[in-house]
């Protein structure tokens, strides 16, 4: 339920938002809160058309604001400064009044392809609120009205309630049938009787139709955010799971005093009309309902921190694990190569020794085969005429071819 106004742009020098404000680094939400609407009444535009100093000066407000009321922004800012928010600033948001038609469907385009943006609220629906001049309905407690709010306009209605229901808690909500895109929007009372924006909150699907709604129960109730950091998200799936419960922000408003308040339904369509049902309860009925509520974001709180510690050890194995993976895929070519060339040594010595047998011994025949190494020294080998290897005579000895076989002969005769 209900962030803040639309995205301020930023300062083209930035100052730390705690001195822009004038307020401690311990200050309240609320003290925060009155600071900036002092400080925004008094550099305000429209009080200030003679001097265009004003206008800068109301920008920074706005957007030191933009941090400081916001948890998670203000968290990382006084962890790590201007650096944090930069390298989280993803998110898109548009003004659908200052584009083009071309422009306008590209941005139609991605949001129906499920890519969040934000888009801004029209400067001229800001102004007729904050100068009094919108026409507001009134929207009894425990009914509802249907209509039809063109693009960039709003419906403004006025609900009144008593002591008995502002104790009970009052839940406002407005649905679609059409699955339109809308803003739930909340003022506050102005000093100067007009009424300044509190709160806002886009319409989300849900099922068959899209909704929004509001909680005033007398606790802390929470929005969930679905554009916070989505492009960041979108390019980090570990990220889209880490951050899917940051976007559950606190509301600046948790309870509604005796009286009348002022909601609108704007127009949040690229192009057509809005369709909307929008109905104002008071939650006397539904206590279990309450609690169930209650207990689920104190579930979703507990949650989110220990992802955050979660987080931390996940990237860190996850770094050790790409460390070691990257490690297995060097070793592993390293291994190959050795390997490799294990295997090329091998076959370069199978080769050359092939080549040295025939060079030398080229007269043997197939089949034979040479003795090369382990032959005896102490046998003689013959020379080159057939005699001894030192020249002497050896034909004292026998040979068979010179066997007396003349006995063998005369058997034979």
């Amino acid at each position: 339920m209900g962030s803040k106004m639309e995205g301020p742009s930023t300062p083209a020098i930035r100052r730390d938002p705690y001195e822009v404000l004038s307020v401690s680094r311990d200050s309240t939400d609320q003290e925060i809160k009155t600071a900036y609407r002092k400080l925004a009444l008094k550099y305000h535009p429209d009080k200030n058309a003679s001097n265009p100093e004003a206008s800068e000066l109301f920008k920074e407000v706005a957007y030191s604001y933009s941090i400081l009321s916001d948890p998670e922004k203000r968290r990382q800012y006084d962890s790590a400064g201007f650096e944090a928010l930069d390298a989280d600033s993803m998110d898109m948001e548009i003004d659908l009044s200052n584009l083009g038609t071309v422009n306008t469907m590209f941005a139609a385009l991605f949001s129906k392809l499920g890519v969040p943006i934000k888009t801004t609220i029209s400067a001229n629906v800001l102004e007729e609120a904050l100068n009094g001049t919108v026409t507001v309905r009134p929207l009894p407690i425990g009914t509802s009205v249907s209509g039809k709010v063109e693009k960039q306009c709003a419906h403004f209605f006025g609900v009144t309630i008593n002591e008995q229901q502002a104790e009970s808690g009052i839940v406002v909500r407005v649905t679609s049938g059409a699955q339109s895109k809308f803003k739930l929007l909340y003022f506050e009372q102005d000093v100067n009787g007009g009424y300044g924006l509190a709160l806002q909150e886009d319409s989300e699907k849900t099922g068959k139709v899209t909704s929004a709604g509001m909680y005033f129960l007398h606790f802390q109730v929470y929005r969930m955010d679905s554009t916070v950091n989505a492009l960041a998200m979108a390019k980090d799936t570990e990220a889209a799971f880490f951050k899917r419960l940051e976007g559950l922000q606190p509301c600046e408003v948790s309870e509604l005093k005796p009286g009348t308040h002022i909601f609108a339904v704007y127009g949040d369509n690229f192009f057509k009309t809005a369709t909307y049902t929008i109905e104002a309860i008071c939650a006397k009925s539904y206590e279990e309902t309450t609690h169930k509520l209650k207990d689920i974001d104190a579930q979703i709180l507990r949650k989110r921190n220990e992802l955050r510690q979660f987080e931390t050890e996940y990237r860190r194995a996850l770094a050790r694990y790409q460390e070691v993976t990257e490690r297995y895929t060097i070793e592993k070519q390293c291994v190959d190569e050795l390997l490799k060339q294990r295997d090329s040594i091998h076959s370069s010595f199978t080769v050359a020794r092939s080549i040295n047998i025939s060079g030398s011994n080229g007269n043997l025949s197939n089949g034979s085969t040479s003795k090369v190494t382990g032959e005896d020294p102490r046998v003689e080998s013959p020379g080159e005429d057939g005699g001894s290897a030192d020249g002497k005579d050896k034909s004292g000895k026998k040979k068979w071819f010179n066997l007396n076989l003349r006995g063998s002969d005369k058997k034979l005769i």
